[in-house]
């Protein structure tokens, strides 16, 4: 297979992509475009981006074809032996998972736009850049000179993005075996010594716990906006992470403090998904949905262990570990729909909305409720063994057993799994939180307690999110209530998602709504509000010693025993 990629005018954004087919002996053969792409869980309908598409023999002689569905193609051969078909992808679109293209650069996750022979994905890959002289290329594929690559098959081949420029950043870093490189793309100052300094720590961490690295080579290709930005996508050697604005992306306490998380989250990812993974997505089938109930593991058990790696590792300190774990417990326990639909069940639909807000408390996320459950089975397998083991050896069976023994991962294995480790039964945990929609915080407190820390809560800041229960957001200039907890007075005076907020007690609702509803808290509050289809109405809430959303914090024990003591100390190595 022969992939050759150029474009004519990169303000345009079009690319333009050849593959050429060799040794074809059928009559017909199909061409098939990715239907989405691993690391995101849902449709990706990439075919919208072609905007032509012809099959020719080498002869340039066009050959008939035809759509057999949205993003799969058939040509017939007339008896020849080597198809080309040739085609152009619209690339305009500029975060972790995407394929773009302007002056600056030629980004290719390619996943979104190379089509494959569903029958031969097994066969190697070459893939031909022309670009400009002076580009360099960062990419995790076998180079072969020039700006020619090599994919062992067509799955090494869309799991390798790359980066072509004549502005990448670069500095690397040695760990064993293993070279680590450090792309950056776009405006940004990167202090590669700083970075240094703190990746080989978390880097070794994780090498640690799973005994060596699996690549000789592995790649961080950073894509820095501008603007404010957060995305990571994870790929077998490499990964990519967009952050911005540029002038923070280096800032302790800003996104500095993010781009530590991203890249530690991303490279558990190394192992844990791209190696480690549901059954139901071993091998990946690019055509279609591959449904599975697991995403607690595949990506809450990578968001607790993408922090608590910075945290052992010394590059994140107890406070810095504490702020993103009360993120997860405030994204947990002020969202009402926990009671709704079970974590495994939100893994199964995010093929349908699971990155999307979707409608009012209807699911959770497989990032945070998997984090937490995972967080909570560790302390449990820990107390079980007196630390002996923990759900780091959960993990080692998983890459052991499993991966390399060429084996998926189901729900049976998962349970058996933590059972054999914990020496105990835990089908009674998993049915409550991971299957079930049990309250987590009588767990949650005792696990926490066990490890030498503590739950507590305060009212949210905001005072309507508090006393009110809704949460407003600014959009184009208007406040826009974007939540309302169930059986809140903000629910019961009638007001509902999406509805625009007008005026309190008669002065104009912006930027200073919150003080306003403070400032009359001891009266009734009214809002004026406009609601679907334009109709202005106005609301009554009158606040009581009700608290609804809720800031939530773990924290360490100000007295702690001597076990406590211990088991925190071993929790974080």
């Amino acid at each position: 297979m022969l992939y050759t990629v150029s474009y004519q005018q990169p303000n345009t954004h079009y690319i333009d992509i050849e593959l050429e087919v060799n040794g074809v002996e059928e009559s017909t053969i199909q061409f098939q475009l990715p239907a989405w792409r691993p690391g995101r869980y849902e449709l990706g309908n990439f075919a919208k981006n072609i905007q032509r598409w012809n099959a020719y023999d080498t002869d340039g002689n066009e050959l008939p074809s035809k759509k057999l569905t949205k993003d799969l193609w058939e040509v017939t051969t007339n008896g020849v032996e080597t198809v080309i078909v040739k085609y152009n992808y619209f690339a305009n679109e500029l975060n972790a998972g995407s394929t773009f293209l302007d002056a600056s650069q030629l980004y290719i996750n390619g996943v979104n736009c190379f089509l494959y022979v569903p029958n031969r994905m097994g066969e190697v890959c070459e893939l031909q850049l022309e670009l400009p002289e002076q580009y360099l290329v960062a990419c995790g594929l076998k180079a072969l000179g020039g700006f020619a690559f090599e994919a062992t098959d067509f799955h090494e081949l869309v799991d390798c993005p790359l980066i072509a420029s004549d502005t990448l950043k670069k500095d690397s870093y040695q760990v064993g075996d293993t070279t680590f490189y450090l792309w950056f793309q776009g405006e940004c100052q990167p202090d590669f010594e700083r970075l240094k300094k703190d990746f080989i720590p978390f880097t070794e961490k994780q090498m640690e716990l799973f005994g060596g690295f699996p690549t000789s080579e592995y790649h961080f290709l950073f894509q820095i906006l501008p603007h404010r930005a957060y995305h990571g996508v994870e790929h077998s050697n490499s990964t990519v992470c967009l952050l911005g604005p540029s002038y923070d992306v280096m800032r302790k306490g800003g996104m500095y403090d993010e781009l530590l998380g991203v890249s530690s989250h991303e490279l558990f990812h190394t192992w844990n998904v791209k190696r480690i993974r549901p059954i139901e997505m071993w091998p990946y089938d690019y055509a279609k949905e591959n449904y599975s109930r697991l995403g607690y593991l595949s990506e809450g058990v990578t968001t607790l262990y993408g922090d608590v790696m910075l945290l052992r590792s010394g590059v994140f300190s107890e406070g810095d570990y504490f702020k993103t774990l009360n993120q997860l417990l405030d994204r947990h326990f002020n969202n009402p729909a926990v009671s709704n639909l079970s974590v495994a069940d939100s893994s199964f639909d995010t093929w349908l909305d699971g990155y999307v807000a979707g409608v009012p408390n209807r699911k959770t996320s497989i990032y945070t409720e998997g984090a937490l459950c995972t967080l909570m089975l560790d302390a449990k397998i820990r107390e079980a063994t007196g630390h002996q083991k923990s759900f780091d050896d959960v993990m080692r069976i998983f890459h052991e057993k499993f991966y390399q023994k060429g084996k998926g991962i189901s729900e049976t294995d998962y349970l058996a799994t933590i059972n054999q480790v914990s020496e105990t039964d835990l089908s009674t945990f998993v049915n409550q939180y991971i299957n079930g929609t049990e309250d987590y915080t009588p767990e949650l407190k005792r696990s926490l307690s066990f490890l030498g820390l503590q739950y507590k809560t305060l009212p949210a800041d905001a005072f309507c999110e508090a006393y009110l229960g809704f949460k407003v957001m600014e959009n184009n200039g208007a406040l826009q209530v974007v939540s309302v907890y169930p059986d809140s007075i903000a629910e019961l005076a009638g007001l509902g998602v999406s509805d625009e907020l007008i005026t309190v007690n008669g002065y104009k609702a912006g930027a200073d709504f919150n003080q306003w509803c403070e400032y009359f808290k001891n009266e009734t509050i009214v809002l004026g509000v406009k609601q679907n289809y334009g109709s202005i109405n106005e609301m009554y809430l009158r606040p009581t010693e009700t608290i609804y959303y809720k800031k939530h914090q773990a924290q360490r024990l100000e007295i702690v025993t001597d076990e406590q003591k211990a088991s925190f100390e071993k929790w974080r190595n």
